[in-house]
């Protein structure tokens, strides 16, 4: 084999190797990002009889189009949901035959561009019969061009990491007992503890966040490398 054969072998033998490393970046860099592009709320639980604020965040818009409204359909179950003026936001509400919004919806004062994170905000109470129970809260988020409606529940026995467009959905527990709780106003400490346990709460969900999308970033990323060595070695062999 002469010099110029054997130099565009170990060429040839880079570029697989380039490509394959490639690929696996990308896998690594697409699967969480994929795993992300979801309407998220938080918390995602609460107790039946309280009210909690919800916050329902996203950083994608439609295909990379920006986004220019999110409604927010109220489930049954809600006793009240009261809108948290924000800036940025202009906020509309269809409202029921007892008073109680139906929808709500955020339009946006300029277009969210894809990628940027953001997020609006409601003030929810939660009905005592909804104890015990998972409340899907439908949104629709309006873009520039095309929407996503993120309103799929997941079935009994499937997965919700399964879903393409899953709702968000808050687990209600059961109802506060208001005797055990105390006043509304409650001690500093009280008011620690709780802050505690919701931020243990929020790490541990965020620890948990979509492991199989990590494992298969892990694994395109470690398959890439793999592949570039092996090219080297070949390339190597060939010299």
């Amino acid at each position: 084999m002469n010099d110029t054969t054997t130099t565009r072998s170990a060429r040839r033998a880079l570029a697989v190797g380039a490509v394959a490393l490639g690929a696996g970046l990308a896998l690594a860099l697409g699967a969480p990002l994929a795993a992300s592009a979801h309407v998220h709320v938080d918390p995602d639980a609460a107790s039946a009889g309280a009210t909690e604020t919800l916050t329902f965040s996203f950083a994608h818009g439609c295909d990379d189009s920006p986004t220019t409204a999110l409604a927010i359909d109220i489930p049954e179950g809600v006793a009240n949901a009261t809108p948290v003026v924000q800036g940025g936001w202009t906020i509309t509400r269809e409202l029921g035959s007892n008073g109680v919004p139906t929808r709500v919806v955020y339009t946006a004062d300029n277009p969210v561009e894809s990628g940027l994170k953001a997020s609006v905000a409601m003030d929810v109470l939660f009905a005592e019969s909804a104890a015990d129970t998972e409340l899907a809260f439908p949104v629709t988020q309006t873009c520039a061009v095309g929407e996503t409606a993120w309103t799929q529940v997941a079935d009994d026995d499937q997965d919700p990491e399964e879903l393409d467009n899953p709702a968000p959905v808050v687990t209600v527990g059961a109802a506060v007992d208001a005797a055990a709780s105390g006043d509304h106003h409650g001690g500093a400490a009280d008011a620690s503890a709780d802050d505690a346990d919701h931020d243990d709460a929020v790490a541990a969900s965020t620890g948990s966040a979509d492991p199989v999308a990590r494992w298969l970033a892990a694994g395109g990323l470690v398959a890439g490398v793999a592949a570039l060595i092996v090219a080297l070695v070949r390339g190597r062999r060939r010299a």
